[in-house]
């Protein structure tokens, strides 16, 4: 019984998993079990319910990706291309990974300090 107790709140714990901005991040015990649910639920939409790659070594790899990607994006430089990053991926498409903002971060810094020339 008690074990199903705690299987039903960390279910519940897990499916209210927010986003969590990496900026904001404090470091605390909670937001890290925050991010941890986020990931983990976001990996298992995006692998198992929209496209069929539900295998625990694909899981696995795409959670510590994310993870990499989170930790990486609390040091962003420029909240302003990060906080665009977060609103296009996570608002606009459905499609907010750690990983896809940080890709699309680095992209855009990236395009940031360049200018068209001849």
């Amino acid at each position: 019984m008690r074990k199903i107790m705690l299987l039903v709140a960390l279910a519940s714990f897990s499916v209210n998993a927010e986003f969590i901005h990496p900026l904001q991040f404090d470091g605390s015990k909670a937001q890290q079990n925050e991010v941890i649910s986020y990931i983990q639920n976001r990996v298992k939409k995006d692998y198992c319910e929209t496209v069929d790659m539900c295998q625990e070594i694909m899981l696995r790899m795409m959670e510590k990706e994310n993870l990499d990607a989170f930790k990486r994006l609390t040091n962003a430089k420029n909240p302003e291309i990060l906080d665009r990053a977060i609103h296009d991926y996570c608002g606009t498409v459905d499609m907010c990974t750690y990983q896809m903002i940080e890709m699309m971060y680095n992209e855009n810094l990236n395009a940031s300090k360049q200018e068209l020339s001849w």
